[in-house]
C-alpha cells in the first residue's frame, strides 16, 4: 500500500472512531457553521421527524415516550398549566428536563423547545415577580427601563427550565373595548415600536440584524405577536375583523414588526383575527408574503392555540382544509396543543398526496432547526439550578416597582383654585382608605396571572397590595382605618384628613374581557360617591384601559391611572406620597363616553376627557 493511501484511510479511521466509534455527526458538532449543521440533520431526517418538529403540545398532552416516538419539536404551558399549584422553580426544571430528556432519546436526538406566557414577569409561576402589564410599561415611556423588565423576565423564566417566551404583545389596540388592549402598549404605533427593546431584554443584544438570536444561557427566545392587526378588530370585539386598507395596516399595525424582526426576534405569532375577512392564519400574502420574503424574517411562524383549528366557522369543523390552509400560508409550528397524532396524520396525507409541497415542509424545519441552533439547545439543552435564585428576587422586585411608580399617570390634581392634594402628607391625624382593589392583589395583577383569566385574593403568590404599602409608607402615629366600601355617614363622622380610594376592573383575559361599556363595576361607583362626598379623596383607578369616569370627576380631587401594576403595590404609594414624583403619560386616549368609541389620536374628530400623552406631574416631597 502506497504512503500516500495509508495517510488517507488512517484520516478516515481517525475520523470514524472520533466520540466512541462512531463517525462524527456534523449536527452535533458545536465547532461547525450552523447551516452546515442544519443541512446534515435535515438530510438525516423522515418526513415523520420533520412534522413532529412541526408540532407543539401543551405539556398536559405529552410524555417523555411521546417526545422521543414523534419528534415533538415543542411544548408550551397555557395559562394555569403547572407541574403542580405553587410548584418550585426546581419542579418546574424537573419537568422541563424530564421531557426534554424523552426528546434526546429520540433517533436522532433532537432537543424540544418549551414556551410559555411570561407576558408581565414570568407571570405563571408562583413567588414570581409580577411587573406591570403593557398598557402601564406604554405610560412609562421608558424603553430602557423595558429592555431591563426583558432582561429580568428571561432570568426568572430561565430560573425554571423555561427558554422560550411568547412575549411582546406588540399589538396596537385602537379600541379599548377589546378584552385585551392591556396587553398593548399603546394606541400610537411609534409607542409600541419603541417598547419592542422588551425583545433585547429577553434575548440579548443583536450582532447581526434580522437574524434570530438569543444571547446565552440567562436569554431565552422571544416571540413578537399577534401577527397582524389583532389590535384593530371591529367594536373591540377579541378574534374578531379587522377592517383598514393596505395603507392603515401597514402604518399603525405594522411597524412594530419591521423593528422586531430587526432586532432579532426569534419567532412570530399569528392572530386570530381577519383582515377584511380573511383569517390571518390562513394568509399567505402577508405570512409568507410579508414577513418572510419582504422582511426577511429568519426565524419560525408559530400559530396560536388551535389557531389553525378556527380558520373555519365552526372551529375544527374541516380539520384537513385548516391544516392545508395554515401550513400553506406559512406557519411554521402548530399550537395543536393536545391531539398532536390527528395533525400529524392529516399534514402527513397532505404531503404524500402532494397537497403540500415538501418544500413547505423543508422551508419550516429549517426555521424551527435554526432558530434551535442559535439558542445553543443542541450544545446545552437541559436546564439546571444555576438562576433558581433569580425568580422573584429582590432586584428584580424593585425594578418593578420602578416601573409601577412611572406607570402611574395623575389625570387630577385638585381643582384650579385650590392647592393639589398629593403629594400626600404621611402624617396625618386619621385617614381613610377604601375600595375593592385596596387589598387585593389578584385584581392588582390583573388577567395572566398565576392562571389565564387571573384571580382574586391575596393568596396566589407573594407580593405586597396597595393598602399594605399605604401603611408603610404612613407615619407611624397615621391612625389608618380601612373599609371597602363605606357609606357617606361613616366618612362624615370618622373626622379622616384625607381618603384614598382605590377601585377598577376585576380579572380578565382574552375574550372574557370584551366590554362594550367600560364602566367601573360596582360597588366602585358607590364607594367613590360616598367617601369623596364626604372627606378630600384621591381616587386611583386600578384597571387594564381607560374606564368611564367623567360622571364622578367633579368630586374626586385626585386621579391615578394606576393600571395593572402587578405584585408590587409600593410602587403607587411611592407616588402618592412624594417619595418620587408622577411622571407617567397616557399611553391611550381617555374618552368621556362609549359612544366615542372608537377613537385615537390621530382621528380627525378628536374630543376626549384626557388625550394620549396627558400627564400631569409633581415633585418628590420626601418627609411629608
Amino acid at each position: 500500500m502506497g504512503k500516500k493511501m495509508r495517510v488517507i484511510l488512517e484520516a478516515l479511521m481517525l475520523l470514524f472512531f472520533m466520540g466512541g466509534g462512531e463517525a462524527v455527526e456534523i449536527y452535533k458538532d458545536p465547532s461547525q457553521l450552523i447551516h452546515r449543521r442544519i443541512k446534515d440533520l435535515m438530510g438525516k431526517m423522515s418526513l415523520a421527524e420533520k412534522i413532529g418538529q412541526m408540532t407543539q403540545l401543551d405539556r398536559t398532552a405529552a410524555t417523555p415516550e411521546i417526545m422521543k416516538e414523534f419528534s415533538i419539536g415543542s411544548l408550551l404551558s397555557g395559562g394555569g398549566s403547572v407541574p403542580r399549584l405553587q410548584a418550585t422553580p426546581e419542579e418546574w426544571i424537573e419537568m422541563v428536563n424530564g421531557f426534554q430528556n424523552g426528546s434526546l432519546s429520540s433517533r436522532l436526538g433532537i432537543p424540544m423547545i418549551y414556551g410559555i406566557d411570561a407576558v408581565h414577569g414570568h407571570n405563571n409561576v408562583y413567588k414570581a415577580t409580577i411587573f406591570p402589564h403593557n398598557v402601564g410599561l406604554g405610560a412609562t415611556r421608558d424603553p430602557k427601563l423595558v429592555q431591563r423588565i426583558g432582561a429580568a423576565t428571561a432570568l426568572e423564566v430561565r430560573a425554571t427550565g423555561i427558554n422560550y417566551a411568547f412575549a411582546p404583545c406588540i399589538a396596537v389596540c385602537r379600541d379599548p373595548r377589546w378584552g385585551r388592549c392591556y396587553e398593548s402598549y399603546s394606541e400610537d404605533p411609534r409607542i409600541v415600536i419603541a417598547m419592542t427593546t422588551l425583545i433585547t431584554g429577553l434575548q440579548g443584544h443583536n450582532p447581526i440584524n434580522s437574524m434570530p438570536f438569543v444571547g446565552g444561557k440567562n436569554k431565552v427566545a422571544a416571540c413578537a405577536k399577534h401577527f397582524v392587526g389583532d389590535g384593530g378588530t371591529k367594536d373591540g370585539v377579541n378574534e374578531n375583523n379587522t377592517v383598514i386598507d393596505w395603507h392603515g395596516l401597514r402604518n399603525i399595525h405594522m411597524p412594530a414588526y419591521y423593528h422586531s424582526v430587526i432586532k432579532g426576534v426569534s419567532t412570530v405569532m399569528v392572530s386570530y383575527s381577519s383582515w377584511n375577512g380573511n383569517k390571518m392564519h390562513a394568509n399567505r400574502r402577508l405570512i409568507t408574503g410579508l414577513l418572510k420574503n419582504y422582511l426577511k424574517f429568519k426565524g419560525f411562524v408559530i400559530s396560536d392555540w388551535q389557531g389553525i383549528d378556527r380558520i373555519t366557522s365552526p372551529p375544527h369543523a374541516n380539520y384537513t382544509y385548516s391544516v392545508q390552509a395554515g401550513i400553506h400560508a406559512g406557519i411554521d409550528m402548530i399550537m395543536v396543543p393536545f391531539n398532536h397524532t390527528e395533525f400529524i396524520d392529516t399534514l402527513t396525507k397532505l404531503v404524500e398526496s402532494k397537497v403540500i409541497p415538501m418544500r413547505r415542509i423543508n422551508d419550516a424545519v429549517r426555521r424551527i432547526l435554526r432558530v434551535k441552533f442559535l439558542m445553543g439547545l443542541f450544545d446545552n439543552p437541559l436546564a439546571d439550578y444555576t438562576f433558581v435564585h433569580h425568580l422573584g428576587s429582590q432586584v428584580h422586585r424593585d425594578l418593578a416597582r420602578e416601573a409601577v411608580r412611572k406607570s402611574m399617570v395623575l389625570l387630577k390634581n385638585g381643582e384650579t383654585a385650590d392647592p393639589p392634594l398629593l403629594p400626600l402628607p404621611k402624617k396625618a391625624g386619621r385617614i381613610l382608605v377604601a375600595g375593592t382593589h385596596a387589598d387585593n392583589l389578584g385584581y392588582q395583577c390583573g388577567g395572566w396571572t398565576i392562571t389565564w383569566q387571573g384571580l382574586a385574593g391575596n393568596n396566589l403568590t407573594q407580593g405586597t397590595t396597595i393598602l399594605s404599602a399605604i401603611s408603610s409608607a404612613v407615619d407611624p402615629s397615621t391612625d389608618l382605618v380601612y373599609k371597602e366600601n363605606p357609606d357617606l355617614a361613616f366618612v362624615k363622622s370618622g373626622n379622616f384628613s384625607y381618603a384614598v380610594v382605590v377601585v377598577g376592573e376585576h380579572p380578565y383575559a382574552e375574550t372574557d374581557g370584551d366590554n362594550s361599556n367600560l364602566t367601573i363595576p360596582e360597588p366602585g361607583p358607590a364607594t367613590i360617591t360616598n367617601v369623596c362626598g364626604g372627606v378630600k379623596c384621591v381616587v386611583v383607578v386600578v384597571s387594564g384601559r381607560p374606564l368611564l369616569i367623567q360622571p364622578y370627576l367633579r368630586s374626586i380631587h385626585a386621579l391615578v391611572a394606576a393600571w395593572l401594576p402587578g405584585s408590587e403595590g409600593q410602587g403607587v404609594t411611592d407616588v402618592l406620597f412624594g417619595d418620587y414624583g408622577f411622571t407617567g403619560k397616557l399611553p391611550r386616549t381617555w374618552f368621556k363616553t362609549v359612544d366615542q368609541l372608537p377613537m385615537n389620536f390621530d382621528d380627525p374628530h378628536y374630543d376626549p376627557l384626557f388625550p394620549i400623552g396627558f400627564g400631569l406631574t409633581t415633585s418628590p416631597a420626601a418627609g411629608r
